[in-house]
């Protein structure tokens, strides 16, 4: 296909095509890591915590990609937290990643959110996208196991 640089339209995708487009792109990089032999496989990962009546306190929503689980979403509802329900979502992610003899775990958080959390349960900071006006700093975490299965 040719085309001058001059000729491409860019626009923002909005409404019933989102899903197809999104689709579309990952497409784009699957097809280009496998032909660097890194294929994207990816499974996802949610683990829900409740209290004994049913109630959802929490969920941690993840997926095992490229050697390494990554978490992208923990949350614990507001009546639960203090209680060890975050602490008890991330060692279950452990627990599978160490299962899965995956590299380790890796997230990120925003400093109004859970840093101090993280360092606690034994994380290590890797990178910061800094604090611009109004936009809060972000902070990217991992922790890596051996090959034993313990924490490095």
């Amino acid at each position: 296909m040719a085309f001058d640089t001059t000729d491409i339209l860019i626009a923002e995708v909005t409404g019933d095509g989102v899903d197809e487009f999104v689709t579309a792109v990952d497409g784009i990089l699957d097809e280009a890591a496998l032909a660097l032999g890194r294929p994207f496989v990816s499974e996802r990962v949610h683990i829900r915590a409740s209290a004994p009546d049913g109630t959802m306190l929490g969920g941690l929503v993840g997926a095992r990609l490229q050697g390494w689980l990554y978490v992208k979403l923990l949350g614990v509802s507001e009546h639960a937290r203090g209680r060890g329900v975050g602490a008890k979502l991330l060692a279950a992610a452990e627990d599978m990643a160490r299962n899965d003899r995956l590299a380790g775990v890796y997230l990120d958080t925003f400093e109004f959110q859970a840093p101090r959390f993280y360092l606690r349960e034994g994380y290590a900071e890797i990178g910061r996208l800094p604090k611009t006006g109004q936009a809060p700093q972000r902070i990217w975490y991992a922790k890596t196991f051996d090959d034993s299965g313990s924490d490095t």
